[in-house]
């Protein structure tokens, strides 16, 4: 004889305390028993994220075996009989209320343990920050799936709330496009893995900032004046973006310097090598270098590759470099050169067009009229 027919067999009271007793032992039972083992065995991992999860869905697994043995009773023939009401009312009264609690309780524990999840990611440190915009999405994707079965549970029609809604989401979209082109842009940019929280960006704007807050709708960049610029995310995802902080945050910078020729150029290469490895906000791995890049006007024109711990220090790398560099060319008397121009005026009759006459070395007095 099975346990529904022994059940069945049973006065009604009798049925109802032993289902409802059988319930709530079994709820004890994975309480004292099924979670307390879980705690135990999170306990021994190093990660908080375990811990985290298995409070989120403690409540709702206990709670579950509880609520399903006030379902049951619905479905007892011999408490359905015994009840001075009809089969639908004593349903309506606690079957679909008991499966109800049950699946919102899911649904809060579920979306409970994906926040919980999020916040751990980010703050560990990872790269990790657009999972708010998942955690958003997966809200939602929970919020619509709870609402649809409890709608099934309750036998609600649900094709007339379709069609009303079909034609809300069109009014809705034409009025906040540019909301969800900003919250879809924010999707596109967290698996397109283009920046996070602190890495240094310049866009096409010309704006150039840090990272300080990814939102869904907007990014928050924090410029070198310490100014807040706020970008929509459907901007960022249509324009060229570049993350000076990925994939390392190292930068390399480039010093460019002109030299007279004749110079010797094994001195000028050694002591401007010198003046970057004694900088210390330049690295020494991988090691400063000189490189020769061209006959100019009036120099030749050099270039100081090195490289800095993270792009915000390039200007003040730059800044130091130059002036190392200048004084000690200076002190080295090496001479770094400048264009210059030498203008003659001549004619036939030794004479500007005007009649005045020019200076000794062929340029015009200093008190002659220059409209003349």
């Amino acid at each position: 004889m099975d346990v529904g027919t022994t059940v069945n067999s049973l006065p009604p009271w009798q049925a109802a305390v032993a289902v409802l007793a059988a319930s709530l032992g079994a709820a004890v039972l994975a309480e004292v028993g099924a979670v307390a083992l879980a705690r135990r065995a999170v306990a021994r991992t190093e990660t908080e994220l375990d811990e985290g999860v298995l409070e989120a869905v403690r409540v709702p697994f206990v709670l579950t075996f509880a609520l399903v043995g006030v379902y049951a009773l619905t479905r007892l023939p011999a408490v359905v009989a015994a009840v001075p009401v009809a089969p639908a009312t004593l349903e309506s009264f606690f079957g679909r209320p008991a499966l109800t609690v049950v699946v919102l309780l899911w649904a809060w524990a579920l979306n409970d343990a994906v926040n919980r999840t999020v916040d751990h990611l980010q703050g560990s440190g990872a790269r990790y920050d657009f999972a708010p915009v998942v955690s958003n999405v997966w809200t939602l994707a929970v919020l619509v799936g709870a609402l649809a079965l409890v709608l099934s549970i309750w036998r609600i029609d649900v094709s007339p709330l379709l069609a009303g809604a079909g034609i809300a989401g069109i009014a809705v979209g034409f009025a906040a496009k540019d909301t969800v082109a900003n919250f879809f842009g924010g999707i596109a940019l967290y698996f397109d893995d283009t920046y996070r929280v602190g890495d240094y960006v310049e866009l096409d704007s010309g704006d150039a900032g840090t990272v300080v807050k990814v939102g869904v709708r907007s990014t928050t960049l924090r410029t070198r004046d310490e100014v807040l610029v706020t970008v929509p995310n459907s901007v960022l995802n249509a324009s060229r973006v570049i993350n000076q902080s990925a994939p390392g945050r190292r930068r390399r910078i480039r010093v460019p310097i002109g030299v007279a020729y004749g110079t010797d150029l094994d001195e000028f290469e050694a002591l401007v090598i010198g003046v970057a490895e004694a900088e210390s906000l330049v690295l020494d791995s991988p090691r400063p270098r000189m490189r020769f890049r061209s006959f100019g006007d009036s120099a030749l024109e050099y270039e100081l590759l090195c490289w800095v711990a993270s792009p915000t220090r390039n200007a003040k790398a730059t800044h130091r470099l130059n002036r190392g560099i200048h004084d000690g060319l200076r002190e080295a008397g090496i001479e770094i050169p400048f264009p210059r121009r030498d203008v003659t005026v001549r004619d036939g009759a030794g004479a500007t067009a005007g009649g005045t006459p020019l200076g000794a070395a062929g340029t015009v007095p200093a008190d002659a009229d220059p409209k003349r």
